[in-house]
């Protein structure tokens, strides 16, 4: 077996997310940041993506694999963490993937859902969408002009709404990573970029990955905005985007994962943790601190979407705290 870096084996990831689909993970692109480690076993299709935080492994998504490899790479990756005496956490385990875990002993719960608007579906007008065209025409009105670009070509400029974007956070506050996307790296090329200007002046932006399986589309992923600027910047370049995308037939956008949303009891599997389960319901209503979840979903739910994917969360062994809290250190939180 073998843990390395995801930068040396970018085809081989993207080969594994692109073929082995079952789990329709929709942030399967995310395998290829920077950043991230790669387990797979000899002469076995599939890779596992994770990273090492203390004296735990936080796994991304289940094994991207080939059916009969799957839970070859699943009980791999809990021995390799064993031997290096860490303890196992995997998140952004899709339906499918939760149920193999929780057959290969693990306990899983559901830690939040994802999002998504079957595009053929769509559509801006009627009274609903009232105040997102409102907010749209706002941003055009105060001159704001969107276009689709490459990374390369304007790598100053989102440097620069970057730095503005996370001064506005506070003192301490840290870009995230591992579950969101990023720009730039060797994966950029797969990825599509739309840029918000103001007077020639690059003002927000967001990103969007590429999402393979049955819901095949793109990921409204990383997305950011100079602070105190025109209201509507983000409504109106995703609209932009949900227009390109339409006419070129995509079938669907997504909006990514977020946790503490869309719980469900009728989600659960047999043999959650109930307390695990208090727990995420107690930090959708009062967890805005350690992740803004509720202005995340309410920013979701403006685009009216038709899907809630639940997503998991599995413990080699007891729910843990402590390992919930190292995905959130993987993720650069704290």
């Amino acid at each position: 077996m073998s843990a390395t870096s995801a930068t040396t084996l970018d085809n081989p990831v993207l080969r594994a997310i692109k073929t082995h689909t079952q789990s329709d993970n929709p942030s399967s692109f995310l395998a290829l940041n920077t950043g991230n480690s790669v387990f797979t076993l000899p002469g076995v299709d599939g890779v596992a993506i994770y990273r090492r935080t203390g004296r735990h492994l936080v796994q991304f998504g289940g094994p991207f694999a080939a059916p009969d490899a799957y839970g070859k790479l699943v009980e791999g990756l809990r021995e390799y963490a064993r031997a290096e005496q860490l303890q196992l956490v995997s998140v952004q385990l899709q339906r499918p993937d939760a149920e193999q875990y929780r057959e290969a002993g693990f306990t899983v719960n559901q830690i939040g859902a994802s999002w998504a608007v079957h595009l053929p579906d769509f559509t801006l007008r009627g009274t609903r969408f009232m105040q997102l065209r409102n907010k749209i025409s706002r941003a055009l009105r105060n001159g704001l002009t969107i276009e689709e670009v490459p990374a390369e070509n304007c790598e100053e400029a989102l440097e620069t709404i970057d730095r503005a974007w996370l001064g506005s956070k506070g003192d301490h506050a840290r870009p995230l990573e591992f579950l969101v996307g990023q720009v730039g790296g060797e994966a950029q090329q797969h990825r599509r970029l739309f840029v918000g200007s103001i007077d020639g002046a690059p003002v927000s932006y967001i990103s969007y990955s590429p999402v393979y399986g049955t819901k095949a589309g793109w990921m409204h992923d990383l997305s950011r905005r100079i602070p105190n600027g025109s209201p509507g910047l983000m409504e109106a370049i995703n609209a932009h985007a949900i227009e390109k995308f339409t006419a070129e037939g995509v079938e669907w956008l997504h909006f990514g994962f977020t946790p503490f949303t869309g719980l469900d009891e009728a989600n659960e599997l047999p043999g959650a943790s109930p307390s695990f389960q208090w727990l995420m319901h107690f930090l959708w209503a009062e967890g805005a601190a350690l992740y803004p979840a509720q202005t995340q979903l309410d920013y979701k739910e403006k685009w009216a979407p038709h899907a809630c994917l639940p997503e998991y969360v599995a413990f080699d062994g007891p729910a843990s705290i402590a390992s919930f809290a190292h995905i959130f250190r993987a993720c650069n939180a704290f």
